[in-house]
Order: C-alpha cells, then structure tokens, then sequence
C-alpha cells in the first residue's frame, strides 16, 4: 500500500539533494542550479545557492512562448458587481509587464519594497507578479486589517510604494480604502514615495485629497493606476538568484509584534509546481478555485503563483461563500467554470452548512467537473469533512500548514497516489517535511502520544528563509527550542500509519475563520480601556470559525459602569486598532483572573474550563478561590 508515497518521502528525506535538484528540473532557469543546499549558515539554510530565475516568467513568459498564450490563465469572478473578466495568457503578461514598467518608470527597482493593500480584484495578483517581474519584494496586507496594524508592516519593511484600490466590496457596505493608507502613513515611520490606486467606481475619496499634503514632514506622490499604465514601456523579466526574497507575508507574533515571513524565489517555486504535481494533480488544461484572499498565504500560493507556475487557470473570486448571493454560490463558480480542483476552509465550509444544511444549494449546480475538494485554515472537524464529502462526491483532503512553511506540511497526495482518509487528520506528512512528535525535553514521543509537532531540518524549499530583518528572532521562535528542528507551536500525535493528528496551538495565537491573532495584541487594546485594570483574552472552540476571541477585564477599584456600555466600547477598540477579521464580541467582567504564583494568568486552563474540557489546577496556582470562582462564568449551568 501507498507504493509512490513511500518512496518519495523516503527519497526527499534519506537524499533531499537529488529529490529537490530533480524537481527543480519542472521550473525554466536561466541558470540551472548543481548545489541542492546551502548549509553554510546553520541553522540557517538557503535552497539551490548557484540558481538564477524568474517567477513571473515561470508564471507567465514560458506558457505564452510554449503556445498555450490563448488558454485562459485567470478568471476574475465578482459576485459583488455580478461581473466575470477572463484574461488569457497573453493577455495577463501584457498587463504584468505594463504594470513593471511603472513601477520601472518610478525608480523601484531590485530589492526595494512595495506594500500591496487591494482587494479581490485582478490588480491584486497583477501587481504581485510585476514585483516578481523586476525582483521587487512585495509585501501583500490583507484589506481587512485596521490602520495600525498597517502602520506596523510599513514600519518594519519599509516599503517604497504602496499599491492600493479606491475601496473594498462587502456584500452590506463599502471599505473606503484611501483614508485608510492615509492614516496608517501618518502613524508609521515610512520611506513611501508614491500610493498608486488603482480606480473603482461608486466610492467617496479621490486621489485629488490626499495630493501636496505632507504626510510625517514627508511628500507622497499619488498616482491613478490606469494613467501610470498608458505611459509605462512594457519591462521584461530579471534574472535572480534563486535566494532572492520574492516577498515578505506577516503573521501574528505571540508578542503582539507582526513577523515578516520572508519567502525565497527558487525554493518556493519548486516547491509549488511540485506540490501541484504531487499533492493538487493540477495541471494545464485544469481550473483551480482557491476560495481565499490573496492576503493570505493560501491566497499567495494556490490563487496566484502555483496555478499559474503550472500552467493552469486560477479563478479570483471576490466574494463569501454565502451572502453573495446565497449559499449556492461555491456551486455556481464550479459549474460556470468547469473548475477541476477547489481549495477552501472549513469556515466556509461551515457556513454554507449553517444556511443551506442540506446543501441543496450547491448540489442544484452541475459538479461533475469537479475532481477534489482540499481543505486548510484549521482543523477540519469530522462532522464538517461528512458534510463535504456527501455534498460534493470527491475527495475531500484536509492539508495542514502554516504561513510558515507555504505549503503542506501533511495532505494526502492526490497527485501521488491516494490514500485512505482517516477524519480529523491531514493524512500523512508531504515528502520533504520529515515531521516528528517530540516531548518538551525534546525526546521523541511514541505513535499515538501527544507532544510538540516538529519538522527535522532542513526544511524543505519553498518554507520560510527567515524573518524579515531579523535573523535572531527566527532562530530563537522556530529553531531554538529543540535542537535541529523546527517548532510548528502546534501539538498532535502521529497514529501507527503515520497519520498525522493536529490538537491545536501550543502558544497563545489564535484561528479565527483561517486568520492567526495574536491574544497578547488583543489584551493590550483591552488594557487601554480606563475601566480597566487587567485582562486576559483567550480562544474559545467555535463550531462555524474554529475558535473566538473571548475577553474578560477586571476593573478598577471604584470604576462604576455599565456592563453594555464597557463591552461596546471595548469591542469598538478592538476594531479600531485590530481590525474587523478579530470578529471580537464577548466581554466578561470579572473579580479577578486566576494567576500562577509568579503571576502568569492560567489562560490554558480557562480555555478548557470554557470548552467543557477536562483540567487540572496548577499546583503553582496563587489562589483557587479565585478559579472557583470565575468556573460559573466560564462554564454557565455548573
């Protein structure tokens, strides 16, 4: 059983030199690499050192010269306007290279930064694959997220430009998008140049507002996306090494701090047409809908680079899998399309079950072109992997990873061979992440037993290199805790078949709907309330979003308010400096906070009270009076 499986993964782990090398071979190079890895700097590694190439020629030059310039490369599907744009091959290229010769045309060059902040239109992937033109890196912020939290990655990569839109589309309001980068500028230590908008109708600011005002002592030019193009002289693709940062991705510090996850060019592009080949059987010729935001790292991989490294179409979709206008909508897309291959999260997933539970919605529509149905964000609950598999009649693949790594770290390789699925886990680890169970001294736990999952290094291409501007901080997160192996922060077990069983986060960073929050960034906002004295803010199981933000504040002595009137406030905080996709709307008053000895709040234990799970008291707990007491709050009817 599981024949192909067993080799490669024993091939990528026993000779990860030659099983890399080999598929490194599926990319076009303008200098082929001989050297696999660099381990020159350990526990830093670096991925074919001696390689030169491009990505947006991998993505879009060698389909258009190999013929296939007419097949459709990227499908722009918006349930918000009720419009479909398709852009063949040829088509996407001239706009990529109209796109770099603007930023060409305002000095941005190789390895400066640009800040991408747009919506779910086709600038988005378009402008990306531009900064991968000219070896530009880009860093993509998802439009959800709040001024401040902009500021902090304006702060830390110091981008030259930012690339923005008019405004979002939501189906019950529009996001004003231009005071927004206004503000995040006014707050951050920027090196911005320009803001190059890209129009859309029907929204309230212009361009013209934010022209000759200084900004921090600062002149920023801003610029109209469409007049920028009519000028610009088409650019051509750079050779790069294959080390070269192609972009940075932040994700959600357990500090509070952003982490710039910083993705190489060689490495993550044989990693994605490997993975396509092995794990998505997505080819050219095939129709993958990621139903993601290109803010995430799903969204960077399997909307706009794998796809089109493979030679495939990718659909854009700009809109929620219910509301727009109904439950059905997954359905239609698949059907409309003919899509071959569908990836989402099981918060989709859940929603669309919670309207439609039957799913008729979707099953009215023509499936039948549909192949696989793969699935990532958080655990994919057995329940919710029924309903998906019953409703579509495919296979239904839980693959687990994180921002981190860039693609699965575990998933049934489809593209391989496929094995049997076992409900709750993501099947077995992909060849090249030679994942084990390890005890907190760092000993190798038995199958079947709970630990910390870790990756033996190295990891395999196409996994985060560093953190930006930060080599420290990544060896002391990931690498530092057990020796030649990096820590996910996530615990499972590994069963007797080598199936993988992810239980959930080890630190403090939470999944709410597939975005990682950070709790300590949340509770610092509540801190800030002048009601309150101190706070805690854990994740609680949600059975639609994989967890919820939950705060409890104690306040201070004498402080007389209303209950209503502090949670309003406190959530409308929350939105403001953490943004909408926190979806924070529990606030708890309460004595006070359970507290080990030297002061640590026993956040872990309150979440498994709050969860009905089982708990132990810490032995180092300050005073149980205080737990006792807050277990009515936590667990009503107790």
């Amino acid at each position: 059983m599981a024949q192909e499986y067993r080799r490669a993964f024993a091939q990528a782990t026993n000779d990860p030199a030659s099983f890399w090398l080999e598929a490194a071979k599926d990319l076009q190079w303008d200098t082929a690499p001989l050297i696999a890895i660099d381990d020159s700097r350990k526990p830093l590694y670096s991925w074919f050192p001696d390689g030169q190439l491009n990505l947006s020629n991998n993505a879009l030059d060698r389909h258009v010269a190999a013929g296939r310039g007419e097949n459709i490369a990227l499908i722009y599907d918006s349930a918000m306007l009720g419009s479909v744009h398709k852009y063949s091959y040829a088509q996407l290229l001239r706009e990529v290279e109209t796109f770099a010769g603007v930023l060409v045309a305002r000095g941005i060059t190789m390895g400066d930064r640009v800040l991408i902040y747009l919506p779910m239109i086709p600038q988005a992937v378009i402008a990306m694959l531009a900064c991968a033109r000219l070896g530009v890196v880009h860093s993509v912020v998802f439009g959800g997220f709040a001024p401040k939290e902009l500021a902090a990655r304006i702060t830390d990569c110091a981008p030259v430009a930012i690339i923005t839109a008019s405004g979002g589309i939501e189906p019950s309001r529009r996001i004003e998008y231009l005071p927004a980068v206004a503000e995040a500028l006014s707050l951050a230590q920027p090196a911005v140049k320009d803001v190059i908008v890209a129009h859309r109708d029907g929204f309230e600011h212009e361009i013209s507002e934010y022209q000759n005002q200084p900004i921090n002592g600062q002149n920023i030019t801003w610029l109209d996306w469409d007049q920028q193009a009519r000028e610009a002289s088409p650019a051509g693709a750079v050779s790069l090494p294959s080390t070269h940062p192609l972009y940075v991705l932040y994700t959600s510090g357990t500090t509070g701090a952003p982490k710039g996850v910083v993705r190489d060019t060689g490495g993550y592009g044989t990693a994605l047409q490997y993975s396509m080949n092995a794990i998505y059987d997505v080819h050219p010729g095939d129709t993958m809908f990621t139903a993601s935001d290109v803010g995430w790292v799903v969204g960077h991989s399997y909307i706009v680079y794998a796809p089109l490294i493979a030679g495939a179409t990718t659909v854009l979709y700009e809109g929620k899998p219910v509301g727009t206008p109904d439950a059905g909508v997954f359905g239609r897309i698949i059907e409309d399309h003919k899509v071959t291959m569908m990836f989402t999260a099981p918060t989709a997933l859940r929603a669309v079950r919670k309207a439609d539970p039957a799913g008729q919605l979707i099953a009215g529509h023509d499936l039948s072109s549909l192949r696989s149905l793969f699935v990532a964000g958080e655990r994919l609950d057995p329940d919710t992997y029924h309903f998906a598999t019953e409703l579509f009649q495919v296979p239904v693949v839980d693959n687990w990873w994180q921002t981190e790594t860039g693609w699965p770290i575990a998933s049934n390789p489809l593209g391989l061979e496929e094995l049997p699925a076992k409900a709750g886990s993501p099947t077995t680890p992909v060849p090249g992440f030679d994942v084990q169970v390890r005890d907190a001294l760092g000993e190798e736990l038995q199958a079947g037993q709970e630990g910390n999952i870790v990756v033996r290094l190295p990891l395999p291409p196409g996994a985060l290199t560093t953190l930006w501007g930060n080599d420290q901080r990544f060896i002391d997160t990931y690498l530092s805790q057990i020796e030649g192996c990096y820590l996910t922060g996530d615990s499972g077990f590994l069963d007797e078949d080598g199936y993988l069983f992810v239980m959930g986060r080890t630190d403090d960073v939470i999944n709410v709907s597939g975005h990682r929050l950070s709790t300590g960034a949340m509770e610092q906002v509540l801190a800030s309330h002048p009601a309150v004295a101190e706070c805690a803010v854990i994740g609680l199981a949600d059975a639609l979003k994989g967890q919820r933000a939950s705060g409890y504040v104690v306040l201070k002595s004498g402080v007389a308010i209303e209950h209503d009137a502090l949670a309003k406030e406190i959530i409308a905080l929350v939105r403001q400096h953490i943004g909408a996709v926190a979806d924070f709307r529990e606030v708890t008053v309460v004595s006070a906070l359970p507290k080990t000895r030297s002061g640590k709040i026993l956040r872990k234990t309150m979440r498994q009270i709050a969860d009905g799970k089982e708990y132990t008291v810490p032995s180092t707990i300050e005073d149980v009076a205080v737990l006792d007491d807050l277990v009515p709050l936590l667990r009503p009817g107790t």
